[in-house]
């Protein structure tokens, strides 16, 4: 067990200027990511509960089809199998929690976050 440097992490460049870090427990994993204003995450749906902590910023997100907008210093949580989707209302920093692990972050196959989707 080592303490961890989040500037020490390399940085994943997703689509519309998103930038992602991540740390992974043996059952649980903190996603810290950077949403330039404007920038979009795609809906989507995954095994793991997610819990969103915008730390600066705010972002809109479509859970089940309800708009809800999380400002900084507040908390969402989205559960397992729940499509969602996240615009940043302007430049926003947040850190998620997902147990299980996403494993598509981790290998790769997050196409929907990779790539801009169809139009």
């Amino acid at each position: 067990m080592e303490p961890v440097a989040w500037d020490g992490i390399q940085e994943d460049r997703l689509i519309g200027g998103i930038t992602r870090r991540i740390v992974t427990g043996e059952k649980v994993m903190l996603g810290r990511l950077h949403f330039p204003k404007g920038a979009k995450v795609p809906s989507h749906t995954h095994e793991s509960e997610q819990v969103t902590h915008v730390v600066s910023g705010a972002l809109r997100f479509i859970v089940a089809g309800e708009e809800m907008v999380v400002h900084a210093g507040e908390t969402l949580v989205i559960p397992s199998w729940v499509e969602h989707s996240a615009e940043a209302l302007e430049e926003t920093d947040d850190i998620d929690a997902f147990g299980p692990i996403r494993t598509d972050w981790l290998d790769g196959s997050d196409a929907y976050l990779r790539e801009d989707p169809p139009r």
